[in-house]
């Protein structure tokens, strides 16, 4: 057998391990969590745990396409805040046309990230740090610093998110939407096929032909509407638009990309690790909820969680100096 057979095997095992891992950890506290509490096996509890995942999932679900880039989207909170703003305000006088709004709200933030990074050659934590000050103000304006409480007949409007088919929530079905879509996108599409090879080696797909920058704007444009999706989804199960409304959420949902095993230096993951990650991450919430630590506290586990994660999978040979 040749000297560097058995070095390869162990590699591949690592890999193999490595990709299995979040659904171990995800099989691991749902067991821990239901020996803690065993009511949380009774199918309600289940539907309300997966329902309450379904945002956060969305939220992930489009800054995955950012992450596999090898670049991050910190804008996503403040563009979900803007969109329940933008539904509160806009549904009760001109019905669904204010959902669509707010898509478009956060599909214009997601551009203007994406252009100012390819065309400025701005690092994209600093463009959509700089795009998150923005939108923030925009929801602060627009809502005049308050919350906006949706009225019976926006409430009737949204029934058809917060309502259950076939017994099971809406907000999962659309949930399963995003992911199905998005699966389907990455594995054939050239834009998905793309995506990881920009994350894998940017200059080698520059030199190839591919049109890189297109790519990357195409890419925060998903994560700005999914975003804004998430927002408008937490707007009708809050009853209410908040320019904070989304404030405690850009740390779990970067945290639901990583540990789900996508790579913070880009080229590996996907939207189908991203919702085991989502998973992991409301199953920690539930549990943490259930011993007594207060929301504020969760913060300070999330962030542990998310560097654990970066540390296990990040390609540290993409990182010759670490600035």
């Amino acid at each position: 057998m040749p000297a560097t057979a058995v070095p390869h095997s162990k590699t591949l095992a690592a890999d193999r391990f490595r990709s299995f891992a979040p659904v171990l950890v995800l099989v691991a506290l749902v067991v821990l969590v239901g020996v803690l509490r065993p009511s949380f096996f009774n199918p309600e509890s289940l539907l309300v745990t997966v329902a309450d995942t379904a945002t956060l999932f969305i939220l992930a679900a489009g800054t995955t396409f950012v992450v596999i880039l090898g670049s991050i989207d910190l804008s996503i909170q403040a563009i979900c805040s803007l969109a329940s703003v933008v539904v509160a305000l806009l549904l009760p006088r001109y019905g669904y046309f204010g959902c669509l709004a707010a898509l478009a709200a956060g599909l214009l933030a997601g551009i203007t990230s994406g252009i100012l990074h390819v065309w400025l050659r701005i690092p994209s934590f600093i463009v959509t740090l700089a795009t998150s000050g923005l939108v923030v103000a925009a929801a602060l304006l627009l809502s005049q610093e308050r919350s906006i409480v949706i009225d019976e007949h926006g409430r009737l409007l949204l029934s058809c998110i917060t309502d259950r088919s076939l017994g099971v929530p809406n907000v999962i079905w659309i949930a399963a939407a995003v992911a199905v879509v998005g699966a389907w996108t990455q594995r054939y599409t050239p834009f998905g096929r793309y995506s990881i090879a920009i994350g894998a080696g940017e200059a080698a797909t520059w030199a190839s032909g591919v049109r890189v920058n297109r790519h990357k704007v195409i890419a925060f444009a998903c994560s700005g509407v999914l975003a804004a999706l998430a927002g408008v989804l937490l707007a009708a199960r809050q009853s209410s638009g908040s320019p904070t409304l989304a404030n405690e959420l850009l740390l779990p949902a970067i945290a639901a990309v990583i540990v789900g095993g996508t790579a913070i230096t880009g080229g590996a993951g996907g939207i189908g690790r991203t919702v085991v990650g989502a998973l992991i991450i409301t199953i920690v919430r539930v549990g943490m909820t259930f011993i007594g630590i207060n929301i504020f506290a969760q913060q300070i586990v999330f962030g542990l969680v998310l560097i654990a994660a970066v540390a296990l999978t990040i390609d540290r040979t993409k990182i010759v100096i670490v600035k």
